[in-house]
Formats: C-alpha cells, sequence, structure tokens
C-alpha cells in the first residue's frame, strides 16, 4: 500500500512539471478575467456606496462566486482543447492545496456575517471593512502559494505578493473611518483586480514571445 501510494504521488509530480507550461497558458485567460471581475466590482461597489459591512461582505462574496465560476469555465475549456480530462489527478493536488486557507476564508466570512450587527461600532464597521477584506487577502495568498508547489515559480511570488501585501496593510491600521468606503473597495480592486491584470498580461505576453521564439 505505501508503496502504491509513493508511486502514484510521483507520478502526480511528474505530470504536474510536464503541464506546467499548459498550465502557464491556460492561467493567462483566468487571471486576467478575475482581474477584470475585480477592478470593476471595486469601482461598481465604490460607485453604488456599497459602505454597510454586512452588504460588503454579501457583495464580495457574489463576485467571489462568479469569478469562480468564471474560472471554472476557462478552465474546462482549456481542458477540452487540450484533449485532457478536467478533475485529473495533478488537478485533485492543486485543489487540495488551495483548499485549506480558502475554507479558512469562507469558515471566517460567515463568522463576520453572522455576528456583524451584535459587534460595537468601531469593530463592526472594521471587521467588514478592514480585517475581514484584507484576511481574504491573505489566505488567497496562502492559497496560490500552496499551488506554486506543484505550477510555475510564479505562483509562489504572487502568493508572497498578496501574504505580504495584506499583512504590510494590516499593520499600518485602518484609515479615518469617513473613508473606509473608498480604502475596502480600494484594497479588493487592488489586489484581486489590478494584482490579477498586471500578472494575467505579464503571462500572456511572456508566453508569445515563447511561442514566436
Amino acid at each position: 500500500m505505501e508503496s502504491n501510494w509513493a508511486a502514484e504521488h510521483l507520478q502526480v509530480i511528474r505530470t504536474l512539471m510536464e503541464r506546467s507550461a499548459v498550465y502557464r497558458r491556460a492561467l493567462a485567460p483566468i487571471m486576467i478575467f478575475n482581474g477584470a471581475i475585480g477592478a470593476v466590482a471595486a469601482g461598481a461597489g465604490w460607485a453604488l456606496k456599497i459602505d454597510a459591512p454586512r452588504t460588503f461582505i454579501l457583495y464580495w462574496a457574489g463576485v467571489g462566486l462568479l469569478a469562480v465560476a468564471g474560472s471554472f469555465l476557462l478552465v474546462r475549456r482549456q481542458a477540452l482543447k487540450e484533449s485532457e480530462p478536467f478533475w485529473s489527478p495533478p488537478t485533485r493536488r492543486v485543489t487540495q492545496a488551495m483548499l485549506p486557507p480558502l475554507v479558512a476564508g469562507l469558515i471566517i466570512s460567515l463568522v463576520a456575517l453572522a455576528n456583524i450587527d451584535s459587534a460595537p461600532g468601531n469593530l463592526g464597521a472594521g471587521l467588514g471593512m478592514l480585517w475581514l477584506p484584507l484576511s481574504w487577502v491573505i489566505l488567497y495568498g496562502c492559497a496560490f502559494h500552496a499551488a506554486g508547489f506543484f505550477m510555475p515559480r510564479g505562483m509562489k511570488v504572487f502568493g508572497w505578493a498578496f501574504v505580504l501585501g495584506g499583512c504590510g496593510l494590516l499593520a499600518l491600521g485602518s484609515p479615518d473611518w469617513t473613508s473606509r468606503l473608498n480604502y475596502a473597495h480600494g484594497i479588493m480592486g487592488f489586489f484581486f483586480g489590478a494584482l490579477h491584470l498586471a500578472y494575467g498580461v505579464y503571462l500572456y505576453f511572456t508566453e508569445q514571445r515563447k511561442n514566436a521564439a
């Protein structure tokens, strides 16, 4: 049993390494899609003045679901294009690596949502407008860093940008409460919008140069 598990594990790692170029090509449209969704959602959230903590959480939860659904369709299309199974052992391994921090983010969000109304004034606003979005950023970075052990090295760097950026903003603290709307949506727009777009464009053009060579 032990030897069979080890052999399967090595085969999965070998397959992941062999398909790193395929995953790199697949990541570019996914990153660009998610970046566009994040940037538009941040602008819309600011324009619509979504500043109540409960509404803020539900709004960005909906945006996250839309991003996940779109990413799923893009990955599925790429798998069909390459004539590969979608839910393959390597895909399961990457998903398992990313799952713990993503589940932690979901649980923290549900706890905040359940207790947001009973929290004191500034604490309640902080949960919805500072601590929660920065928790999302940090845990999302942890998920991508974990995936980076099975995918191109840039994924680890991308994950560290989220972790360090989120921790840095957390250490700086919150601005004046009158600007919490701009600040909260700005956090989401920068990390889940601008950084995704930048990384997606980088992947796209570097891949184009490789193909041209």
